[in-house]
């Protein structure tokens, strides 16, 4: 075969190829990256929406780093919620998955029960939320106050705003709690019955059994959990509204965060800078630092994991 035959038939490989891979070759450039380079574009201009972008430099990273006073509040709200949010959904959705699995009568009703909430419209469960949690109505304090414990001022107090959106995201739990149960019920049972036979207790079973088999899914969930959580915009702001009785009409303005800033996240701020304040020019700023964050995160826990996975292999 000529060299001239064997050069057509590559040619001829890799343009196969790319026709294959062009759905996704024009969906990679279209929805990433030309967004993430015009957000980076964005960055250095001056741009409100009606005039032309203007070059600024580094003015709108000076700007947001060091003169926009809701910067640092929301980057510690994010990573806060991040860290804990994320921490305590993977363990209660991990915890009602195996309590349901062990479950033997009325399985279907119970995952029912608890996977309902999570279809459940998230401006309305917020609202729901708010109002069951408000200090001086709701039902939860009065309920606290009875049994002689203190109310909590839950999303109108700065103290425990963050708790409060904790509870609601404990409350729709349901979607990790499927996805668990899906990875325990495919757990082996005779490891299982091997580690029974050799004296494990239950907490050495779930630990050397059941967490070695179900760890791709606790990270996919964490993964995941993380980058939601990057983009916790509608329950932080419905729940502020809602707390501080502000009814927003025409011509008014919300400024996101209440009480205290304490509900205020990194994506609220990229909207209040791009379509309330129209400097666009900032909110991509805060855009790349929320992608920058996601990606370090993603970065840590999958070379965590793979830590892991070397250590268990040795």
């Amino acid at each position: 075969m000529s060299t001239y035959t064997l050069g057509a038939k590559r040619r001829r490989a890799a343009l196969r190829t790319a026709a294959f891979m062009s759905p996704w070759i024009i969906g990679f450039c279209v929805f990433f990256a030309y967004p993430m380079i015009s957000t980076l574009y964005f960055s250095f201009m001056h741009y409100d929406g009606f005039r032309p972008p203007a070059w600024s430099g580094t003015k709108n990273w000076v700007y947001v780093f060091e003169h926009y006073p809701l910067f640092w509040p929301a980057l510690r709200n994010t990573l806060w919620l991040v860290v804990v949010m994320v921490t305590l959904r993977v363990a209660f959705g991990l915890g009602i998955g195996l309590l349901i699995t062990k479950i033997k009568t009325a399985t279907g009703v119970f995952r029912t029960l608890f996977y309902l909430p999570f279809l459940a419209p998230p401006v309305a469960a917020t609202m729901a939320f708010a109002f069951l949690l408000n200090p001086g109505t709701g039902p939860v304090d009065a309920l606290l106050e009875g049994v002689g414990l203190p109310a909590p001022g839950w999303f109108g107090d700065p103290d425990w705003s963050k708790p409060a959106l904790t509870l609601l995201a404990l409350w729709g739990i349901g979607d990790l709690m499927v996805i668990f149960m899906a990875a325990l019920l495919d757990v082996p049972k005779e490891q299982y019955e091997a580690a029974e036979l050799d004296g494990a207790s239950a907490w050495q079973r779930f630990r050397f059994v059941t967490l070695p088999n179900i760890s791709p899914i606790v990270m996919f969930a964490v993964v995941t959990g993380v980058i939601q959580t990057m983009q916790y915009y509608t329950q932080p702001l419905v729940a502020g509204k809602v707390a501080s009785g502000v009814i927003q009409g025409s011509g008014t303005q919300f400024e996101p965060g209440f009480p205290d800033k304490s509900t205020l996240t990194l994506p609220q701020l990229v909207y209040n800078l791009g379509f309330q304040r129209f400097d666009y020019g900032s909110a991509c700023v805060v855009a790349l630092v929320l992608f920058a964050l996601s990606m370090a995160f993603t970065a840590l826990l999958m070379r965590r994991r793979g830590g892991l996975i070397q250590a268990g292999e040795r």
